[in-house]
């Protein structure tokens, strides 16, 4: 690889401290900086921020993100739903157009709904007010020890857990693993209540990659899923790009509790990763493989 892959890890609100913003997100970012090549070459170039507008409503960079030169965007959507503009979705739409990556993943019920204006990718993602799973037995609360979130709400475990991924075939790259056993990846940070994917109707370029499983009510949810690069009607090759249920497998509580969380965060975290830290290499290899995948 001649030049290192150029990231840009962004959140959907302000530089809030008592909230998902970028900062939490610490250990993703040094992760993916310390990633090399075959060679001992730096593999990524990252770049993090929050959302920051202009004087008319859009992102600085977002609403023109085709003219930078990043070529990946891995957008944490933590909004109540107002976290993206028109424009910036415009230029999200237009990046990818041009070939970036895009990783676009939430949380929760309506968190992250601003994906809703966002075509593509974003049409891979349900919530409860908006864009609903078409399959109308998921409308209903998985989690209920949680009284305040409805519904996409799925328990895969603790914060500061494990949970198991279960690959679908056939198996997909961005979930090969050559240290593990299996060759697959096997556990990723678990969260009491994510959110739903799926694949988008009328969609021919992308399937669900991988499937968690609730520890409530033994329902399997969809974990991602992975957009292969494919031409539009407008003769555009987009980029790939993954949906992604929860950012909570990459937020830094979930790979390490003691490093804190908003104060609204009313669940006790778990102690798994803390006791068995090693399976963490797990959603680390992920990390490596989507940034390499994404910019394929």
């Amino acid at each position: 690889m001649s030049k290192p892959i150029r990231i840009l890890l962004q959140t959907t609100i302000p530089a809030i401290e008592d909230d998902w913003n970028i900062n939490r997100f610490t250990l993703l970012r040094e992760h993916l900086a310390s990633l090399t090549d075959d060679e001992g070459r730096i593999l990524c170039e990252v770049t993090a921020r929050n959302r920051e507008v202009n004087a008319v409503g859009n992102d600085e960079v977002l609403s023109r993100l085709d003219a930078t030169d990043f070529d990946e965007l891995w957008l944490f959507a933590v909004d109540t739903g107002d976290g993206l503009s028109l424009a910036d979705c415009q230029g999200i739409t237009r990046f990818r157009q041009r070939g970036g990556g895009i990783l676009a993943t939430r949380d929760h019920q309506d968190l992250g709904s601003s994906l809703c204006t966002l075509g593509g990718v974003g049409r891979a993602h349900f919530f409860h007010s908006k864009q609903q799973d078409p399959d109308e037995s998921r409308h209903e609360r998985d989690d209920q020890d949680t009284k305040t979130i409805s519904w996409p709400n799925y328990h895969s475990g603790s914060n500061g857990d494990y949970q198991r991924v279960t690959p679908i075939e056939p198996i997909h790259e961005l979930l090969r693993n050559p240290q593990t056993s299996s060759g697959v990846i096997e556990y990723f940070p678990a969260h009491p209540h994510e959110g739903g994917v799926g694949v988008p109707e009328g969609e021919r370029h992308a399937r669900v990659i991988a499937r968690g499983i609730s520890q409530v009510t033994h329902r399997p949810f969809n974990l991602m899923v992975a957009f292969e690069r494919a031409d539009d009607r407008h003769s555009n090759t987009l980029g790939r790009a993954v949906a992604e249920s929860s950012f909570h497998h990459f937020v830094d509580y979930n790979w390490d509790t003691s490093t804190g969380c908003p104060s609204f965060v009313a669940e006790p975290p778990g102690d798994q990763i803390k006791r068995e830290p090693e399976r963490l290499e797990d959603v680390k290899t992920y990390v490596r493989n989507l940034a390499l995948w994404l910019a394929g």
